[in-house]
């Protein structure tokens, strides 16, 4: 798989949304995801992955160096 961004193991809840970083391009991404779930499974960590990547593939992150995504 080419992936456009290598996902850091930093996944955490805050309360509201799940947040993460990651590497694209060098530049350090802030991911933030908005969904109804607030407990952590690994289908929703693999959830989250692939709509990071699908989002990636028509969107470029913000001027802040971040994106956000609701599932």
């Amino acid at each position: 798989m080419n992936q456009a961004i290598l996902l850091n193991d930093d996944l955490k809840f805050n309360g509201e949304s799940w947040q993460l970083t990651g590497l694209a391009s060098g530049q350090l991404i802030t991911i933030t995801v908005f969904t109804e779930q607030s407990d952590y499974s690994d289908s929703l960590k693999f959830d989250i992955e692939m709509a990071i990547e699908d989002w990636l593939e028509d969107n470029e992150p913000d001027e802040f160096s971040s994106i956000e995504l609701t599932l």
